[in-house]
């Protein structure tokens, strides 16, 4: 059953693909722009807030190491920063976007639990610094934020919906999904019927986390992640850790491979290395280059993106999906061929996944979910996750204190181990 084309979120307002390149002559699906997003929500004016121990904006921190990233502070040291908290609410319930089962499960590595609550995250978007929770008092669970750096409000919060797709009307996908596919309803019941929502990233950063990302797990990817974060201007301390804007492809280009060797990126260090310099030798710049790949064929996205040091197509699928508007793009990795031999292809149940049939999976979801798979395939793919209860814990908990649990990840390749 194919379902019919959804809108697609427009530039400024909304957030893998086949795991090896797809022939040139299939199809590839567009989506139709999306309605506007739905209204900003009003808040109440900030209070003065302690200053944060930053250089001023658009500063960037040279005398800082990149370990200072990695530092993390003493709680009673980053209490001060909080004594007063203003949240400011977004047009998103949990059922639109749940924390624990969006920021934390494979899409990007730069978000940090930044208080007891399990439903607390921190993290830059752009030049903003801001921590994302539920209201714990809002009957629907309604996101807000609080902003940690200075700078405009309004400009986190339109940032801040363009980087959580909020234009996307996820509770419309899912109802659509779980008609169209038993799999996904049942995954949907257990994971509390919404909220694992696809981001709209930076492109460039989405490029450098993946690359990070191959043949890894959780906890180095996250390491790697971070520390190239240091290497950005700095933003300011939360919770006991140092946050930073992600650096820019010129910051990234003067990294030396030998001191991303020193610092355990091994192998990936001259992929880094090699994509900065190619991106920073496009016409126009890396930045203009990839922003330009939203407006193109998936066929097209993959075969550009492959021609970067270290990206091959499962790498160049979770870009396309993560930051590059490519809605049905499916990377295949070994928990999506599960997913895939089990339900919709069990005719494939003990063969060996290639590059061949990783084009049939990838046609298989898009057949079933329509122009939106990808957002399907990150559903079931999450309920792949051997910690798949622990997050149900923290989302289905009915005061919103649970105390957060150690995830295991560590089989996990995470969507990106490149082919």
């Amino acid at each position: 059953m194919r379902l019919p084309l959804l809108p697609r979120p427009p530039p400024l307002a909304a957030a893998a693909a086949v795991a090896a390149m797809p022939p040139r002559g299939r199809r590839a699906v567009r989506s139709p722009p999306l309605p506007p997003s739905p209204p900003q929500l009003s808040s109440t004016p900030p209070p003065s807030a302690p200053p944060l121990d930053a250089p001023k904006p658009g500063t960037p921190d040279h005398d800082a190491p990149p370990s200072s990233a990695r530092r993390r502070l003493p709680l009673a040291a980053a209490a001060a920063v909080e004594v007063k908290e203003e949240w400011h609410p977004l047009p998103l319930s949990a059922a639109d976007l749940s924390l624990p089962l969006t920021l934390p499960t494979g899409q990007t590595f730069l978000w940090r639990r930044t208080s007891l609550s399990p439903l607390r995250f921190t993290g830059a978007v752009g030049p903003h610094l801001v921590s994302l929770s539920h209201l714990p008092d809002a009957e629907d669970g309604r996101l807000a934020f609080l902003l940690h750096s200075d700078g405009s409000r309004p400009a986190a919060r339109a940032a801040l919906c363009d980087y959580l797709n909020a234009a996307v009307p996820l509770a419309d996908l899912w109802r659509q999904f779980a008609a169209a596919d038993e799999r996904f309803a049942e995954v949907a019941a257990r994971l509390g019927g919404g909220g694992a929502r696809v981001l709209r990233q930076d492109p460039v950063e989405c490029v450098f986390q993946f690359l990070c990302s191959s043949n890894n797990n959780i906890k180095r990817i996250e390491k790697m992640v971070w520390t190239l974060a240091g290497y950005g201007e700095r933003l300011g301390e939360v919770g006991g850790f140092v946050f930073h804007r992600f650096p820019t492809i010129q910051q990234l280009a003067h990294v030396s491979e030998q001191e991303l060797r020193e610092a355990g990126f091994g192998y990936r260090a001259k992929y880094i290395v090699g994509t900065a310099k190619e991106l920073q030798a496009k016409p126009g710049g890396g930045e203009k280059w990839l922003a330009s790949l939203r407006e193109k064929e998936l066929p097209e996205v993959i075969e550009a993106l492959c021609t970067l040091p270290g990206v091959g197509p499962k790498v160049a699928a979770c870009i396309a999906l993560f930051s590059l508007d490519q809605n049905h793009a499916i990377p295949v990795d070994t928990h999506v061929w599960k997913v895939a031999t089990q339900y919709l292809l069990p005719e494939l149940a003990g063969k060996s996944l290639t590059p061949k049939l990783s084009v049939v999976v990838a046609d298989a979801f898009v057949t079933r979910f329509g122009s939106y798979a990808g957002w399907a395939q990150n559903v079931l793919f999450i309920g792949q996750l051997p910690a798949q209860k622990v997050v149900v814990a923290e989302v289905t908990s009915d005061n919103g204190t649970t105390k957060p649990t150690k995830r295991k990840r560590g089989v996990n390749r995470n969507h990106a181990k490149n082919m």
